[in-house]
């Protein structure tokens, strides 16, 4: 079938869609809604046999759904409608929760039914919801959509309250004063709306030092307690802040007026220059007490996990410094494998573009936090006295995903979604992918990823070799076979022979082209991409930092011109 997707943004739902949906030989294209005007002429030029709108913030023209079959993709259960959805069902504590999909009609979300999933809700953030169990069901659903529309005498249901089962209900868009809380509210009040809140808008709060700012990434903390509102310490960036009963850390802030997310000491800078650092070693176990932590190390008889949760996925010349001393000495502790499970929800998405964005000289900071990802990657590469896994739970792009390949083993949870190029960003890449990518998928492969931006779920990496092996089941399920299979490793009777052998490996490697090259060669197109002030990289990070979509490029061509104009590139200070 030939099948439309109109979508706000393709995001990592409809990117999972669509490769999920072209493995079973459908052919899918994707229409970035910009108009009514403009997808009414996509839809006439591609005369689609079925539209889907997995992610879509504006409604479809009636002009579209009165001729085509649209099916849209609501995050709710039989029932509930409007636009605040999840929000709604993590303040409400919903228990079980579900996907919907359902035609397009005058009514919002009030369409008939085509197919729905439910799941157990897990209590996470409301990004983390998405991108996990939201669209691990709305795959599910759509896919069981295609099957009904495919069926001849198939009838959706209509929508219908007098039934028992519809549980769901119409719920208005969720307000500031829907948000609301004091610092007097329990620590677990006060996370969950910043959970539901996050990661957009975020929750937005007035009272830290009179300023007003959004705030992202609750982590409740055991031990420490404070006065309701007091700022009592601060950790990696993180701010902990005194609750009625406690108190919680928030990670990121962003300024109510034209503000990006950051890390919130940095973002409040001097104001608290007054508060000595609270830092926690990462093989501290906090007395097995909830706080907040970016790097943590577990250690599992023969096997030693390195937890590392950064938000977004991003990782700073900062936070890659910190994970590569955390590996480095993993790398001598009385084990036999290293797990870089990374975070529950990303695993990583590569340099930390929000910060680069906020440098007073965003060319510099680039090449420091290139620099410092490719020291980690090396570090992993050149372990020789370990097997090294890459555990990845989560999403992963850009050099993040190339990073993962420096391990020996990649294990991928199945259905998350890996975007391993750069050309979006207009980057060309370092983390060593000119070594580690061809070496898994091979040349041919390894350079139609990266021209053609191609998207993978966890499936397809690894029939091209990209991944070793695809576990299914949620988060904590994956963990566990993980740590299964880190211990079988272990314990196997070749042990000894996979060292030598990876041993053996490195150094044929290394005789026939050295990291060294890689690395100069890799780093040298990326200084001309860093300091060269027209590069489409710095306009690119811009925009998605900024959040501006391609109908704001579009039409605000003074913003643009304006960027271009400011000396954004100065000349060249760690080359």
């Amino acid at each position: 079938m030939r099948i439309l997707f109109v979508v706000t943004c393709h995001n990592g739902l409809s990117q999972r869609l669509q490769c999920e949906l072209e493995q079973e030989s459908h052919i899918v294209e994707i229409a970035i809604f910009q108009s009514a005007d403009q997808i009414e002429k996509v839809v006439e030029q591609c005369s689609p046999d079925l539209i889907i709108a997995p992610f879509l913030k504006s409604p479809l023209p009636d002009t579209v759904w009165r001729q085509y079959l649209c099916l849209i993709v609501h995050p709710g259960i039989i029932g509930d409608r409007g636009p605040s959805s999840l929000d709604w069902a993590i303040m409400k504590e919903e228990p079980v929760w579900g996907v919907t999909v359902l035609q397009a009609d005058e009514k919002m979300d009030a369409g008939d039914i085509w197919a729905s999933k439910e799941f157990e809700r897990r209590e996470v953030s409301k990004s983390n919801l998405y991108r996990h169990q939201v669209t691990e069901a709305a795959t599910v659903a759509v896919k069981h959509a295609i099957a009904n529309f495919q069926l001849k005498n198939f009838k959706p249901r209509p929508l219908d309250y007098a039934d028992a089962d519809v549980r769901g209900q119409w719920n208005n868009p969720i307000k500031r004063k829907d948000r609301h809380f004091e610092w007097s509210d329990t620590s677990a009040q006060i996370i969950r709306k910043i959970k539901a809140a996050d990661s957009t808008p975020g929750l937005l709060e007035t009272r830290i030092f009179d300023e007003e700012y959004f705030m992202y990434g609750a982590h409740h903390e055991s031990l420490l307690k404070g006065n309701p509102g007091e700022i009592i310490a601060k950790r990696d960036g993180a701010i902990c802040i005194g609750t009625g009963d406690g108190s919680v850390w928030i990670s990121h802030l962003k300024k109510k007026r034209n503000g990006i997310k950051r890390k919130a000491a940095l973002l409040l800078g001097d104001q608290l220059d007054h508060l000595p650092e609270s830092p926690l070693d990462a093989f501290d176990a906090y007395n097995n007490q909830e706080t907040f932590r970016e790097i943590w190390v577990e250690q599992n008889q023969e096997v030693c996990f390195i937890n590392f949760d950064f938000y977004n996925g991003a990782m700073s010349s900062h936070q890659c410094n910190r994970l590569r001393k955390v590996f480095m000495q993993a790398s001598q502790m009385d084990c036999s494998v290293i797990v870089l499970k990374g975070g529950a929800d990303l695993w990583s998405n590569g340099i930390d573009l929000n910060e680069i964005e906020c440098a007073d000289n965003p060319a510099d900071e680039s090449w420091d936090n290139i620099v410092a990802i490719d020291d980690l990657t090396r570090e992993i590469i050149n372990c020789e006295s370990k097997l090294v896994i890459s555990a990845m739970s989560g999403n992963a792009g850009a050099g993040g995903a190339i990073l993962a390949l420096a391990a020996d083993f990649v294990f991928a949870r199945a259905g998350i979604v890996l975007n391993p190029h750069y050309k979006n960003m207009g980057l060309y890449g370092s983390e060593y992918w000119t070594y580690l990518l061809p070496k898994r998928v091979g040349g041919k492969k390894a350079k139609e990823i990266m021209n053609d931006c191609v998207t993978l779920v966890a499936e397809q990496a690894k029939e091209i070799g990209f991944v070793e092996e695809c576990l299914a089941g949620e988060v904590d399920d994956f963990s566990k076979q993980i740590g299964e299979k880190a211990l079988a490793l272990a314990r196997h009777s070749g042990y000894k022979n996979m060292i030598a052998q990876k041993r053996t490996k490195r150094l044929k490697d290394e005789t026939e082209k050295s990291l060294d090259r890689y690395r100069n060669e890799e780093l040298s197109e990326m200084q001309k991409i860093f300091y060269d002030p027209e590069s489409a990289y710095h306009l690119q990070r811009h925009f998605f930092v900024h959040k501006i979509g391609q109908k704001d490029q579009q039409e605000n061509e003074w913003e643009i011109n304006n960027f271009k104009g400011q000396k954004r590139v100065r000349e060249p200070q760690h080359v």
